[in-house]
């Protein structure tokens, strides 16, 4: 496996970690293919190492068998050295015969199907509430994953604030509508560089399934005499009863005229599976079925499916997809997308020839519209991007809970509140105890040394948390100067239109082009004035420059692929060939980025700005831009909108005043701007003029 992988996999799991330790959910999102199951398991090994009394429940789909593809998976890591620390157990209906489930404690990693605890089935009837109810009483510390987290859990969800002290999320379609924002990410563009998954060449719209056939046909010799692997094209279908007219209409006719070409239709109902090849066995499970194809050298060279392998199947030979259905979903079209990514030659992947690497790094896509799948542009900062991270820097802010302010006594707090007629329950003071903040949890078994003590302080929880987020909203208090930073070295951004050239800024595209997309017409009509402005510079005169400039060697770089000498970008460096200069101003990109600062809004958030600027007489100013354009921005909720706009103000104000770094807001109404300025601790209001001639002056 190419050294590439193994850090981008690496880097991903040590920034998960992290975000684990501080927060209560978490999110990480990865393609398919780019080896989520392994860096989950490569992420419980290192909590396990450093806590043997965590107890991690793996809640993953039922339909393509995903928990016990898992489970295997698990089994395999832990036998071959790789995590020596999972013990694994796959939670299963077939455990026991008696009329209540009984599950083995001994074990510190369990693989539930999430279909297994539903609404009727034999998990609800207590066996599972029992099990983790022992593993919380004996001292467990209880880590809920959500595998493919897309899909809801809401039995699981249910019981989460009793059991689970922190829930970590992993997908590689995340449902942004529902809060589930990557913390934690690994881009299509990142996976690609590196060469864990396939680039996609999209086949034209006026391909039918007959061209896809024959590309495929032209193609396998080399596939299998290159790879040894042979090559698989899948095809996806209608549900219900469109899905009859389609293959006996367009997809047999086409097989059928290729005798040699071996087809299998594999769907949720065995008896509806067929094949021409001589595997036929009918009355055989769905996991045969997919076992047979799943392999390297299977004779199946087309496979027909519904939905059976959207999800949970692993078929790295699946080069090419052409979908006839219209799923008009971009989650689903992303995860049949995924099907055909994988790297078939992934652990030797450095040994094959170079014609041989480009082959198993391309994947064919018929079907599926463009518009259902946003592209993704990497970037990197301009040549030399020392010199713009030395001469660019911003200092971050964060919030210091209460419990971390060395003038906090726990002692007096206690002294402060009434005293208690009557105990609270036990298990309502564990309920709430899970639910609250792991650094409040923190300060309470610190504090509480005994039995008494311990009563002492948890009944007063939610009265200890309360206080703590009152504190965290008084940013005079909470907030203090994290670090100082500059840009990621390299980012990338997502296609959502509103473009805009720019040549003379931080950011390189990897493509070479000067055009970048920005997220709304109001941040794009503001990287044009922050453009302008930079381009009245050069022909102003010293005591009239606005932005600051540095020159940086231009170097002429030619794409080489597969030579083993080229950077994440695909190139190779062939000398310096002249001076430029660009400006020191450029789009935060939130990929990999540290330049956020912490807020609070019914808990902790980042505010990833949207522009940094470094003017001529050397001050850092930071922006924020935002519309109330209703066609401009996404559905949202204005009440929403507004109060993270007002909370936003309140945390740029402090921060304006221990950081000595100018913070704004310009706001549009319809054409009309209006700034908010931060500098100091102090508010002020301007106008695009006024705006324009303050940066000219010092």
């Amino acid at each position: 496996m190419l050294q590439e992988i193994k850090d981008l996999q690496n880097e991903a799991v040590s920034k998960l970690v992290l975000e684990v330790k501080n927060k209560k959910e978490t999110f990480f999102k990865a393609p398919t293919g780019s080896g989520k199951t392994f860096m989950m398991a490569d992420f419980m090994n290192r909590e396990l190492a450093q806590n043997n009394d965590i107890i991690f429940l793996v809640s993953s789909l039922s339909k393509g068998d995903l928990a016990k593809q898992n489970y295997e998976k698990f089994c395999d890591y832990s036998s071959r050295k790789f995590f020596a620390n999972l013990n694994p157990y796959l939670i299963n209906s077939e455990i026991a015969n008696e009329e209540r489930l009984v599950i083995p404690t001994n074990h510190n990693v369990y693989l539930l199907p999430r279909d297994l605890y539903k609404k009727g089935g034999r998990l609800m009837q207590g066996g599972m509430l029992d099990f983790l109810e022992y593993l919380v009483w004996n001292g467990k510390t209880i880590i809920l994953i959500k595998d493919e987290c897309h899909v809801a859990t809401n039995n699981l969800d249910n019981i989460s604030a009793f059991c689970f002290y922190k829930t970590v999320n992993f997908s590689a379609t995340p449902k942004l509508s529902r809060g589930q924002y990557p913390d934690v990410e690994i881009k299509n563009e990142d996976a690609e560089n590196v060469k864990l998954i396939k680039t996609i060449e999209w086949g034209s719209e006026d391909d039918n399934v007959s061209d896809a056939v024959e590309k495929f046909v032209g193609m396998k010799e080399n596939y299998i005499n290159l790879l040894g692997v042979n090559p698989c094209l899948i095809i996806q279908i209608s549900n219900k009863d469109k899905a009859d007219e389609e293959l006996q209409n367009n997809i047999m006719p086409v097989l059928n005229a290729k005798p040699d070409l071996k087809w299998m239709l594999i769907v949720n109902d065995k008896k509806e599976c067929n094949t021409n090849d001589v595997f036929k066995a009918k009355k055989m499970d769905i996991d045969k079925w997919k076992y047979y194809a799943k392999q390297n050298m299977s004779p199946i060279d087309v496979i027909i499916f519904k939905m059976v392998i959207s999800e949970g199947w692993d078929i790295p030979r699946a080069c090419m997809l052409y979908q006839v259905r219209d799923t008009k979903s971009k989650q689903l079209d992303e995860q049949v997308v995924g099907r055909v990514r994988r790297n078939p030659r992934l652990l030797d992947f450095e040994k094959l020839s170079d014609k041989a690497q480009q082959l198993a790094m391309t994947a064919w896509v018929w079907g599926i519209k463009m518009d259902n799948l946003k592209k993704h542009y990497g970037v990197k900062l301009y040549e030399e991007p020392k010199n713009i991270t030395d001469n660019i820097k911003v200092k971050t802010t964060q919030l210091k809970h209460l419990p971390e302010n060395s003038d906090f006594d726990i002692s007096t707090f206690l002294s402060k509140q009434q005293k208690l007629i009557t105990h609270k329950n036990i298990f309502e003071i564990a309920r709430q105890i899970r639910q609250t903040d792991y650094k409040i949890i923190d300060k309470v078994y610190e504090y509480a040394t005994d039995f008494s003590k311990w009563w002492e302080i948890a009944e007063f929880v939610p009265e200890l948390e309360k206080e703590n987020k009152q504190h965290l909203s008084n940013y005079e208090q909470s907030m203090e100067v994290k670090e100082e930073v500059s840009f990621a070295l390299y980012s990338h951004y997502t296609d959502n239109g509103f473009y805009e050239n720019i040549g003379n800024w931080i950011w390189k595209r990897r493509d070479g082009a000067d055009k970048f997309a920005f997220d709304s017409k109001a941040e794009q009509e503001w990287a044009s004035i922050l453009k302008d402005l930079s381009n009245m510079d050069n022909n102003a005169i010293p005591s009239q420059k606005s932005i600051s400039k540095i020159k940086i060697g231009k170097r002429n770089k030619t794409t080489a692929k597969f030579t083993g000498q080229e950077n994440i970008y695909g190139e190779i460096e062939t000398g310096k060939i002249e001076e430029k200069e660009i400006f020191l101003w450029g789009k935060n990109y939130p990929p990999n980025s540290p330049i956020k600062f912490e807020y609070y809004l019914g808990g902790e958030k980042l505010s990833f700005p949207d522009f940094i600027m470094k003017d001529a007489f050397g001050r850092v100013h930071i922006f924020e831009v935002k519309s109330v354009n209703q066609s401009d921005a996404y559905v949202f909720d204005s009440n929403l909108y507004n109060a993270k706009i007002i909370e936003l103000k309140k945390c740029y104000k402090q921060a304006s005043l221990i950081t000595e770094q100018f913070f704004y807001f310009p706001i549009q109404n319809k054409n009309i701007w209006q700034i908010t300025c931060f500098y100091k601790g102090e508010e002020n209001t301007l106008s695009i003029e006024q705006f324009i001639s303050f940066i000219k002056n010092k």
